[in-house]
This record gives structure tokens, C-alpha cells and sequence, in this order.
């Protein structure tokens, strides 16, 4: 299993940041579209370092167009001498229309689209096929040889797809190279829903499970004492309130008979009465999503939960010591049983 941190994303700290994650024994990092572009971040890093995957985790795809996202993710592979992952995800309709001013289709349809006219581009940039695609949402048929990148050697990026439900876990399989679960999911999801739907689409195509990533963020309370254990707790608690209020995760909490709890939580959100919402997820609901213990049983219950359908997994425990950190890494890359 590859182990992955996430990276800040201010420029000034990027490289040093990523040297020193670099150092510590993990095989990637990764940025998430929020505050900063997550493309700018990952070419310092790949400046900084020498062997970690540079991952966006994920970009917003509809706030882009196949084009230019094509041309960003093959100039940062060429650059790392192939070393770069792009992670890719819907946002929701809200953010597309009115904070990247962009249009809205339909989710699963668009991005299926998005992704196969990324193909096709790459097809165009690294074996010369002709470019002319034409979807239902892009088309790119014009591509003076000015503009195509001759820069070629280090072929063309992997893509990850950001995904909860079925629909878009099908998306995923049927055109990505892997798949990003949501932080909010659960073992019992995972199993009951995405992977048969994971392997539904990977049939369709002809592809394997084994060509294939699942890649995924476990939520973890950990610590070197009770007290910071249980500060950790309260930290992933209020995680798990604030993704549980939004009604596209409804589904998770439906899954294990909690789909009641989704609206609650959102009236407070509605409210502003989000002091109020950690309280409503009670110990089962805080377990079933998140792995919670000292730094070795959390790398025994990771494995215990994950290793058997996750292939690289992201962990950053807040608070931890380097030597507890690099211990906990190890033990969750290891091939052998943590006991």
C-alpha cells in the first residue's frame, strides 16, 4: 500500500513541506482545490523533491475544460519526469455556477465526457492520434502543431476520480485509472456499494482490479496520550458532522439506517448552530467512520479494515511525533500482519 500526506498549499512553505514528508518515508502528497491552486503548489514540490507522486486531491474539473486541464496535467508530469497524479472532482452545482462561474450539466454524464476528452487529448499529444472530439458538453478539433506539447517523454498522467455514489464510482472504473473515496465512507460502504460497482464497471471495459487504484482518506483520532487521543476524537467528531449535513453524503448514513441524521444536522448548519452538531454523532456512528486508538492500534485496525481493497491511502495525523508518524507508516505499508 502507497501512503500518501496531504501538502500545504501556500506557496511560500511548499517547499520545504514536501522535502521533509518527502524524508519521512511517505510516496506522495497531495493538494486539494480550496484556497490556493493546487497545480502551482505541486510544481514546487516536484522542484523540492525526487521520488514522491504529486497528486491534486482533488482539481475541480467543471471550473476547467478538458484543454486546459489536459495541458496543466501534462505540463506538471513532464516536468517531475512522470511522477504526477491527476486527481479530479465534481464540486457541487452551487461552487460551479457561482463561485467559478462555469456551467452545470449533469454530474456523472459531464464528467464521464470530461474524462474520455482528456483521453482522446492525450491520445493526440503522445501517439499523434487525429484530434477530433465532439461530446454532448466539449468539443476540441483545433490544434495547430504550435500549440501541442513536444515535450513528450514522460507520457501521460494517471487520472483519479473523485466518488461516493454508484453512479460516479461506475464513472470512475469505466474511464479513470483509479478512484478517490470521500473521507466520509465507511468499510461497510466501501464493500457493499462501491466495489461491486467498482467491478460492474471495470467489466464493461474489459480492466481488472488490478488495473486499478483505490485510493482513500480514512478519518483518524490518534495520539501519544489519552488526553490528546481524546482531543482527536472531538476533532474528527465535528468532522463527521459537518460532511454528514450535506445531502450527497446522505447516502453513507443511509446505508448503515442513520439517513435521518443528515437532515438534523443540516437544519443546524442552516441555523448556524454548528457548536451544536458534533453532539449528534453518537460512538456508533463515530466508529463505523473513523479508526480511532494509539498510533499502533490504528495501524493494526487500518490494515484490518483497508488492506484487503485499498491501494494507497492518505494519513496525517495531527500532533504526533515524527518517530510515531514514520512508525505508523511503516507498520500500515507493511506486507506483513500488524500485531
Amino acid at each position: 500500500m502507497k501512503i500518501d500526506a496531504p501538502l500545504v498549499a501556500e506557496l511560500k512553505q511548499v517547499g520545504a513541506a514536501a522535502r521533509k514528508l518527502e524524508a519521512l518515508g511517505y510516496d506522495g502528497v497531495r493538494v486539494a482545490e480550496l484556497d490556493h491552486d493546487p497545480f502551482l503548489a505541486l510544481t514546487l514540490a516536484a522542484d523540492y523533491t525526487e521520488h514522491l507522486q504529486l497528486i491534486t486531491s482533488v482539481a475541480v474539473a467543471f471550473a476547467r475544460n478538458p484543454m486546459s486541464t489536459a495541458q496543466l496535467a501534462h505540463d506538471l508530469n513532464a516536468f517531475s519526469n512522470g511522477r504526477f497524479i491527476l486527481g479530479l472532482g465534481t464540486q457541487v452545482k452551487a461552487h460551479i455556477t457561482r463561485r467559478f462561474g462555469m456551467p452545470w450539466h449533469q454530474g456523472p454524464a459531464q464528467m464521464r465526457e470530461f474524462i474520455e476528452a482528456l483521453h482522446h487529448i492525450f491520445d493526440h499529444f503522445y501517439d499523434n492520434d487525429p484530434l477530433s472530439f465532439r461530446g454532448r458538453y466539449y468539443e476540441h478539433s483545433l490544434m495547430p502543431k504550435t500549440f501541442k506539447p513536444a515535450d513528450i517523454e514522460a507520457g501521460r498522467p494517471s487520472i483519479y476520480l473523485s466518488a461516493t455514489g454508484p453512479l460516479m464510482t461506475a464513472v470512475a472504473a469505466e474511464t479513470a485509472d483509479g478512484l478517490i473515496m470521500h473521507p466520509f465512507s465507511t468499510e461497510a460502504y466501501i464493500r457493499d456499494i462501491n466495489l461491486p460497482a467498482l467491478a460492474n464497471g471495470l467489466s464493461e471495459v474489459g480492466f481488472s482490479r488490478d488495473d486499478f487504484t483505490v485510493d482513500f482518506s480514512p478519518l483518524v483520532a490518534t495520539g501519544e496520550t489519552d488526553e490528546a487521543i481524546e482531543r482527536a476524537i472531538e476533532v474528527v467528531r465535528g468532522r463527521i458532522a459537518f460532511y454528514g449535513s450535506t445531502k450527497g453524503y446522505q447516502m453513507v448514513l443511509a446505508h448503515h439506517g442513520w439517513g435521518e441524521l443528515q437532515p438534523e444536522l443540516n437544519n443546524l448548519m442552516k441555523q448556524r448552530r454548528t457548536d451544536e452538531m458534533p453532539a449528534l454523532i453518537d460512538n456508533d456512528v463515530l466508529k463505523a467512520f473513523a479508526v480511532i486508538g494509539t498510533p499502533e492500534e490504528v495501524g493494526a485496525e487500518l490494515k484490518t479494515r483497508f488492506s484487503d481493497i485499498v491501494d494507497r491511502m492518505t494519513l496525517s495525523p495531527v500532533g504526533l511525533s515524527e518517530s510515531s508518524l514514520a512508525l505508523l507508516i511503516e507498520q500500515v505499508k507493511a506486507d506483513a500482519p500488524v500485531v
